[in-house]
């Protein structure tokens, strides 16, 4: 077992001891077939950020998982905002998880893909500068790249007035990246189920309440309820819950269209 805070199955049929980091991996493996997972922390009241980051909801339980998550995808989906805001550095990995995917036959590291209407990105940072694997970027036709950026970064181009994401997610998927980890933020959770590309949620629950004022997982217009079936509950020893949702295999996501 891995060291740190244990990590036990509570539903279904409860464990018999903290889980090791295979037997974790088995709980969260890689889909059969193309797959958009999205990965959240939260408060138990619903908060997505403590003291505007959602580094002051994460622990070491949640952020054990989190790791894995990276090493089983291709693709990494963030949102320009979030990657701004949070400040992400070049996704890497340990030495251990590179050789995990070497032996299945996956590129050493997962692409980071990150979401921009705009463009307005910082090539100098570490993301882009000091990424192992060249990133891509998907925006929108008439978006004006700030200097630099296509030296560092690949741009697929998808939708006009707005990114279309799921012409886009068709375009990753062509390009061999068909396990998507979508690390959000809200407004790209909301923008994905909008569009019903969704097929699993990964929620960690932090037990504290943030009270009002952060906001929730998820933003942007309404739009219509799905169902997403309960796949797991786990518990780590500190109170924190992850809970994992994913599609029935039996109602698969929307063909999507050939770009």
């Amino acid at each position: 077992m891995s060291g740190g805070t244990p990590i036990e199955r509570v539903w279904p049929a409860p464990g018999t001891g903290p889980l090791t980091d295979p037997q974790l991996t088995a709980l969260y493996d890689r889909a059969a077939q193309p797959h958009l997972r999205v990965n959240f922390v939260a408060s138990a009241d619903g908060a997505v950020t403590l003291d505007d980051y959602s580094a002051g909801l994460s622990g070491e339980p949640d952020k054990r998982v989190f790791g894995l998550l990276r090493m089983l995808c291709d693709g990494l989906l963030v949102a320009a905002g979030t990657l701004r805001h949070e400040g992400y550095g070049a996704v890497r990995l340990s030495a251990d998880r590179r050789a995990w995917r070497r032996e299945r036959g996956l590129a050493e590291f997962p692409t980071l893909v990150v979401v921009s209407g705009s463009l307005d990105l910082d090539p100098a940072q570490g993301c882009f500068a000091d990424a192992p694997v060249r990133p891509l970027v998907l925006t929108r036709s008439g978006a004006v790249p700030p200097a630099g950026l296509t030296e560092v970064a690949d741009l697929i181009r998808c939708g006009t007035d707005h990114v279309d994401l799921t012409a886009g997610l068709a375009e990753l998927h062509r390009r061999g990246l068909g396990q998507v980890l979508c690390e959000g933020g809200p407004h790209l959770f909301g923008a994905l189920t909008a569009a019903d590309l969704v097929d699993e949620l990964c929620l960690t629950v932090a037990p504290l309440l943030a009270g009002a004022g952060p906001a929730r997982i998820t933003a942007g217009p309404g739009s219509a309820a799905r169902p997403l079936p309960l796949r797991h509950v786990l518990a780590a020893a500190d109170g924190v819950l992850m809970l994992r949702y994913a599609r029935d295999p039996g109602n698969p996501p929307p063909t999507s269209p050939t770009p």
